[in-house]
């Protein structure tokens, strides 16, 4: 097993730095915050680092709700009306004419939900959970499905400044951002594989960025996303390696001064299972994690249990260490017990 730095390993109880950890990204199919997390710590007890409120009721779909709300939004105005049935038919926006778009005016819900849901992960403190997870999109993500591709370059720092202010009135000494990059992942994707490191590192710049936009010391993870509406993904790679660029050039690029506690990779997209061919994860031989913790997320509940061990071994050789186990993306496109299973498959992945 090679060695890796722990300059951002700030949160980990000694001896335990070998043992698998279970992650939830963020979404759970509950009724409430207090469900959402004591069906989480019931089915996972011990494992988790970072607890999320399960991101419960219309926050379900990701930003999805943020988007419909933007029809009320007095300097935003649609351009093409969408149910959200799909990834062609989300809203589309304009910034109506006479008027500018700036953060403060950006309400995203990031501080109503977590103030709310706060009190709740303190009685879970008990269940062994050391933060609480705050989910956040990226900004490019944010502006790109606001207003299309154009509409990146244009309004990235509007949501970059709102994401900054909700930051600021979340932040605790035990909350964790988790920094959410469907857009970012799917981009890398679909670049010609030798314009990949230096796109990666462009992108990789923005987020860090973002990062600084939270007060000094605040902690964050990252979450490669493949997109999840709906249970479809968005993007499939033919293989890990556009996910190790990202990855890496996060973790090159991340300010010490606000810590990057983990990265987690999809390992599967959407309804569908990881793929079990090793030359699909060999990139990961390239991973340089500097002392982040990994995340695989390849748990799915409908892959039977000895492919998902082989997945996990493939997985692990190719990093060279043991990594912790989760989902590609949240639970909350899954019904109650698709998503308890999911929770009990990564519980049995932990072990050998």
């Amino acid at each position: 097993m090679r060695r890796v730095r722990r300059s951002h390993r700030l949160d980990v109880v000694p001896g335990t730095e070998s043992r698998r950890r279970a992650h939830l990204v963020g979404s759970i199919p509950a009724d409430d915050a207090a469900d959402a997390m004591r069906l989480a710590v019931e089915h996972l007890p011990g494992r988790l680092d970072h607890l999320p409120d399960g991101e419960t009721g219309e926050r379900s779909q990701w930003i999805m709700n943020v988007l419909d709300d933007f029809r009320h939004h007095p300097a935003l105005e649609i351009t093409r009306p969408g149910d959200f049935s799909g990834y062609d038919t989300v809203p589309r926006y304009r910034v109506r004419r006479g008027e500018r778009l700036y953060g403060a005016t950006l309400d995203l819900g990031i501080t109503a939900a977590a103030r709310a849901s706060y009190p709740v992960y303190r009685e879970q403190r008990a269940a062994g959970v050391r933060g609480f997870q705050v989910g956040i999109p990226g900004a490019i993500d944010l502006a790109l499905f606001t207003f299309g591709p154009t509409g990146v370059l244009r309004y990235e720092r509007p949501f970059a400044e709102a994401l900054a202010i909700a930051m600021h009135e979340v932040h605790r000494d035990d909350v964790v951002f988790q920094v959410e990059l469907p857009a970012e992942l799917v981009l890398l994707t679909r670049a010609p594989r030798p314009a990949r490191r230096a796109l990666a590192g462009l992108l990789a710049g923005r987020v860090a960025a973002l990062a600084l936009g939270a007060p000094r010391g605040a902690r964050f993870g990252a979450h490669l996303c493949l997109g999840d509406l709906n249970h479809r993904a968005l993007g499939a790679p033919s293989d890990a390696q556009p996910l190790v660029e990202l990855a890496n050039a996060l973790v090159e690029r991340w300010p010490a001064s606000r810590p990057l506690q983990y990265v987690h990779l999809p390992l599967a997209a959407g309804a569908e299972p990881p793929v079990v061919d090793p030359a699909f994860y060999r990139p990961l031989r390239g991973l340089r994690p500097g002392g982040v913790r990994v995340v695989a997320g390849y748990a799915h509940e409908e892959q039977d249990l000895g492919t998902q061990r082989r997945v996990r071994d493939q997985v692990e050789d190719a990093v060279g260490a043991r990594v912790d186990v989760s989902t590609s993306c949240g639970l909350g496109r899954r019904d109650r017990a698709g998503a308890i299973a999911a929770m009990d498959r990564i519980r049995t992945l932990l072990d050998d």
